[in-house]
């Protein structure tokens, strides 16, 4: 199945970066008919409905199998089982699966464990046309003499420091996308890459690290533009203080 996250991949990489068909197939191991039918219709996603979903036999097993490498990993490296004797070990308690099955989750749990206590850094300094950061306010405000809640949404040039600023009475995904498209428009053009928190209209699941699900809506929107889309770390403001800045200083100009 072609994902979203593939298709806007392909898009980027020949509307941005100018590679041929040839040379995204090889990159992102894709057929080059796949690629051209990306590029030529446009479209940002492909519906596919599988009739029946296989559940795997390692799914009931998956917490056991996490104690198991925990414990595992705990041991000094003298002492530590190879992945086999681990996969015996799930054996002898009643699973019956196969070892890739076993090889392949044990491969996931020590990328998502090793990323888990890797330092983060995030850069000073961008190039232009490199990055914007988004973010919502909510400020209150006198409309007809009716005192009302609105929500203000802010996009932040990170080179520049050019701001957009739009208020609209709802922090729905229509707000979100007509805000990008009134600021792009009035930007005259997009960044490579759009710097997020965790809202609620763009993710859907967190993960460890800097991975996330993103909404497929919100996606296809991103590859519209041919944005990469970056979230910040949970409770950490300063991975886009540029426009956490702009929260406060600019609703103090126009909503006080």
């Amino acid at each position: 199945m072609l994902i979203v996250e593939t298709i806007a991949r392909i898009r980027r990489e020949h509307f941005i970066k100018g590679k041929t068909i040839k040379e995204i197939a090889r990159d992102l191991k894709v057929s080059r008919n796949t690629d051209r039918k990306v590029l030529r219709s446009g479209e940002t996603s492909f519906e596919y409905e599988r009739s029946v979903q296989p559940r795997p036999k390692l799914g009931r097993w998956a917490p056991e199998l996490d104690d198991l490498l925990a414990a595992n990993a705990g041991k000094s490296a003298r002492e530590q089982l190879t992945l086999i004797r681990i996969f015996e070990e799930l054996r002898g308690r009643g699973y019956d699966g196969g070892y890739d099955a076993v090889r392949r989750y044990a491969r996931r749990w020590s990328k998502e464990r090793g990323q888990s206590t890797a330092a983060a850094y995030v850069p000073l300094s961008f190039a232009p046309g490199e990055a914007y950061q988004f973010d919502w306010s909510h400020e209150i405000v006198l409309l007809n003499g009716v005192t009302v809640l609105v929500k203000v949404a802010h996009i932040r040039l990170c080179h520049s420091r050019m701001l957009f600023v739009r208020a609209y009475p709802r922090e729905t995904q229509e707000m979100v996308f007509d805000a990008h498209d009134r600021a792009f428009a009035l930007f005259k053009g997009t960044c490579s890459r759009g710097i997020y928190d965790n809202m609620k209209t763009a993710v859907e699941t967190i993960f460890v690290g800097k991975d996330r699900r993103y909404n497929r809506r919100f996606l296809q929107m991103c590859s519209h533009y041919l944005v990469d889309p970056v979230a910040c770390t949970p409770a950490s403001g300063w991975e886009k203080g540029q426009v956490e800045n702009q929260v406060g200083r600019e609703c103090r100009k126009f909503c006080v």
